[in-house]
C-alpha cells in the first residue's frame, strides 16, 4: 500500500468523488452519476476506496459476488487518480478487495472485462494472477455488434482461479 493511503468500504458520500475518478480516467466506460452513487450503497461489500490522508477518495475498485457464481467476485471498474497512479495503488486495491470479500465467503475466482488495448488493466489482472498462483483464461464475453449504443470495443472476460484461501 501506497504510504500514506488506506483502504476503506465506499460510503454513500464517496460516489461524486468515484464518478469524478472514473470520469477523469480516460479509459472507463463512465456509467452515471447515479450509479456510482448506488454502488457505494448496494455494493459497498463488494468494494473498495483508498483514501488520502484527509479521508478524499484517491482511487477505487467496484465489484460484485455473481449471483450464478456465487464464489465468483466480478470487479467491474478499477481506477486511480492521475496523481497517484504508477504506485501500486491497484494492485493494493484489488488484493485488499478480495482478501476482505475472502474473510466473509469463499471466492474461488475472479472475473472482469477488458477491451482489447488496455495494457494498464491487462497488466494489473494478469500481475493479480500470477501473485495468487492462479491460471488466467480469456475470452470475449461481449462481441463490439452486442452495444447498442454505437461504437464499442468488444469486452474480452478474464477469469482467474481457482483462488485458495
Amino acid at each position: 500500500m501506497p504510504e500514506g493511503l488506506r483502504i476503506d468500504r465506499p460510503k454513500v458520500a464517496d460516489g461524486a468523488a468515484l464518478w469524478h475518478i472514473a470520469k477523469d480516467s480516460g479509459t472507463l466506460d463512465l456509467n452515471s452519476s447515479y450509479s456510482y452513487l448506488l454502488w457505494c450503497r448496494d455494493f459497498a461489500g463488494t468494494s473498495a476506496v483508498a483514501r488520502d490522508a484527509d479521508g478524499v477518495p484517491v482511487g477505487f475498485v467496484t465489484g460484485y459476488v455473481r449471483p450464478e457464481r456465487p464464489g465468483t467476485l466480478l470487479v467491474w471498474q478499477v481506477a486511480v487518480d492521475a496523481a497517484h497512479r504508477g504506485r501500486g495503488l491497484a494492485a493494493a486495491l484489488l488484493d485488499g478487495l478480495t482478501a476482505r470479500v475472502a474473510e466473509q465467503r469463499t471466492i474461488t475466482a475472479v472475473e472482469t472485462t477488458i477491451t482489447p488495448g488496455n495494457t494498464a488493466s491487462e497488466r494489473l489482472f494478469t500481475s493479480y494472477a500470477r501473485r495468487h498462483g492462479a491460471r488466467l483464461e480469456r475470452e470475449v464475453l461481449f462481441e463490439a455488434g452486442q452495444f447498442p449504443d454505437g461504437p464499442h470495443d468488444p469486452e474480452v472476460l478474464y477469469r482467474i482461479g481457482p483462488l485458495s484461501g
